[in-house]
């Protein structure tokens, strides 16, 4: 059946069917194809897009606008104090005059409503660079890293370490459901999912030949995985109070040698970025003079270590950005 999303917005994961995050993923691996070769692909020239950026992003940012200029897009870019969305000016009226402007529009902030809204009003596509809840243009990078490495997508093992509740979280569990990889979410008791969205993602699974499984236990977690994720403990816009405890419930799932070589063999080790393996940036200095950890979320020899693909995961930002923009555009 062929997949024409011409006008879709990509707001999160749940709204796309697998055929859909297929052709996505697909599409994908033919712009990498192209960029790799050096074969120009301005295809929409002449069409312009807006970032919308409560949150700051390194990898999201330079994804999409490189992704756009590839494209021939005219690229603006917002950061948050250059919009009045939200203060002077309604989220439905900006939506309004952006839409009538610009081609798309990319979010990345704080709440799932907000670009809910924007899609709404905006009479032009809407893209969610990452909300509280959610981040799906993270997830079709993930699904293109792994399939670069195994070769495949369905009956994998696949479990994700720390706060299971995040948008990480969410929505590795909703894509991992969708396109029929066994999903573990590995954390304590007060980090699990939503029981809502583990009951429909239990659905989506049974349907797609694979299962969602909660635990606390570390070895069952790690125990035949071939794919390992993790992310930072404290998101971004949470307050700086919650590290201490959250340090004391996330420790112990730290993904280290030890949870590398419980799992498969063949296990990568994955991570959305930034990363706290070492004490090198601000904040994982501060936390290593406040609370005596030097290695968060991951150990450095993890991270750097050849299972390690998380910077094949960082490029492939770029691809399927581009992918999600020329097919919902073109």
């Amino acid at each position: 059946m062929a997949v024409n999303l011409r006008g879709k917005n990509f707001l999160k994961l749940l709204d796309f069917s697998k055929d859909e995050i297929r052709y996505l993923i697909d599409l994908s691996k033919n712009f990498k194809n192209m960029k790799r070769a050096g074969v120009p692909h301005r295809y929409l020239e002449g069409k312009n897009i807006v970032l919308l950026f409560e949150k700051t992003s390194t990898r999201t940012r330079c994804s999409f606008e490189v992704a756009g200029m590839d494209l021939g897009l005219g690229v603006t870019y917002l950061d948050p104090g250059s919009s009045q969305m939200g203060k002077k000016e309604s989220i439905a009226d900006t939506a309004r005059v952006l839409g009538r402007m610009f081609d798309g529009i990319e979010y990345r902030g704080y709440s799932q409503q907000l670009v809910e809204e924007l899609a709404r009003y905006a009479k032009v596509p809407v893209w969610n660079g990452l909300t509280d809840e959610f981040h799906p243009t993270q997830m079709l990078a993930d699904m293109l890293t792994i399939e670069e490495k195994f070769g495949r997508l369905e009956d994998l093992n696949f479990t994700y370490f720390g706060d299971a509740r995040n948008n990480m979280g969410n929505s590795l569990m909703v894509t991992c459901a969708k396109m029929g990889l066994n999903f573990t979410a590995c954390a304590p008791k007060e980090l699990f999912p939503d029981e809502g969205l583990v009951n429909k993602c239990r659905h989506i699974a049974e349907q797609n030949g694979c299962k969602i499984t909660l635990t606390e236990d570390v070895s069952e977690g790690c125990k035949g995985a071939h794919v390992i994720y993790t992310d930072i403990w404290v998101s971004m816009g949470e307050p700086e109070d919650v590290w201490e405890t959250r340090i004391k419930l996330l420790k112990p799932y730290q993904v280290n040698k030890h949870v590398m070589e419980s799992a498969a063999n063949d296990a990568i080790f994955m991570h959305c970025l930034p990363s706290f393996h070492d004490t090198n940036t601000t904040i994982g200095a501060d936390i290593a003079n406040k609370f005596g950890i030097t290695e968060m979320e991951v150990t450095n020899e993890v991270f750097e270590s050849e299972c390690s693909v998380v910077f094949d995961e960082a490029e492939n930002r770029m691809h399927t950005i581009k992918a999600i923009i020329y097919a919902t555009l073109c």
